[in-house]
């Protein structure tokens, strides 16, 4: 099976890498200065389920020229448009994409570009970035993907993706309730994205400060969101997000208030404000996520005001 991969970034260099790894056909789509780097370092992942040094095949978007069997999407949501572009070439009639983005409104996206046989549904959870020198680093053990068709069901290309993905240094499973994991896990990341920015602190700080309860208001209030869109979170679930929402001591942050801390721009419209979006009903003033979402929403109207004026002076 030919696996293109689209960016080498934390998520799509820690999967592509582990791939190559284990002798997968694995080549990255990437822009030429990624390329570059890669040329001159190699892909280098750093974890503790093993490091690897890597010689990963690049290709750019204007050497792109025939069809691969699965492409493995992990740009960033606002990237979204311009990655299906680049990728498009790669796209035949019979293959396969498997998205890895943040919420649900890719799909839409996906579908309307490539048809709904080519998009499936798909989930990971991993934490994970890339330093200073674009070294993968893995921060702790999970390392979990999984991946359906939408209507869960069965097919032979699901089990050859299955089969590719076993064996490959991560946790891949095959799922016929995909969407219902993927809407579980936007519950968990809209909340744990929403309460780390709103507080600008770790898990273990807000249960300091005796706050731990509207971080679970926050699960509550997004729970309730994915239930009227018929995904309500299983009780599972939600014990689990609550017990780590609630963990004193805890350093959990979400990655986007690291995005946050450093100057970046974030997703917070495709994860907090598409959530908000579907909510159904008028959510009110009380609304934690409402209030997130403004938050985020004005650091990046300062971000984008601070990078005009910057451009300006140079």
């Amino acid at each position: 099976m030919r696996i293109l991969i689209v960016g080498a970034g934390a998520i799509g260099g820690y999967f592509g890498g582990r791939l190559l790894q284990a002798g997968r056909d694995v080549t990255f789509l990437v822009r030429p200065r990624r390329a570059a780097q890669l040329a001159k370092t190699g892909l280098a992942i750093r974890s503790p389920r093993g490091d690897a040094d890597l010689a990963a095949p690049t290709i750019t978007a204007e050497q792109l020229r025939s069809p691969y069997d699965l492409v493995l999407l992990s740009c960033k949501a606002y990237d979204l448009v311009e990655a299906m572009e680049s990728f498009a070439p790669a796209v035949g009639p019979e293959t396969v994409i498997l998205p890895l983005l943040n919420g649900m409104a890719h799909l839409d996206l996906l579908e309307r570009r490539f048809g709904a046989k080519a998009v499936l549904g798909g989930q990971c959870l991993i934490s994970a970035t890339l330093d200073e020198e674009g070294r993968v680093r893995h921060l702790a053990d999970l390392h979990n993907l999984s991946f359906g068709a939408r209507d869960g069901a069965p097919s032979a290309r699901l089990d050859a993706i299955a089969e590719s993905l076993a064996g490959a240094n991560f946790d891949s499973r095959r799922s016929d309730a995909i969407l219902q994991e993927m809407w579980e896990k936007w519950v968990f990341i809209a909340t744990g994205a929403g309460i780390t920015c709103l507080m600008r602190a770790a898990v273990g700080d807000i249960v300091a400060a005796g706050a731990a309860d509207l971080a679970v208001s926050l699960l509550e209030e997004c729970a309730a969101i994915a239930a009227r869109q018929g995904f309500a979170p299983s009780a599972a679930s939600l014990q689990r997000s609550r017990a780590t929402f609630t963990t004193a001591g805890s350093g959990l942050t979400a990655s986007m208030l690291r995005d946050v801390e450093r100057g970046a721009r974030t997703e917070f419209d495709h994860v907090l404000g598409d959530l908000l979006r579907r909510s159904g009903e008028a959510t009110g003033d009380r609304s934690l996520l409402r209030v997130a979402h403004a938050h985020l929403a004005v650091y990046e109207a300062r971000r984008l005001r601070a990078q005009a004026a910057a451009a300006i002076a140079a």
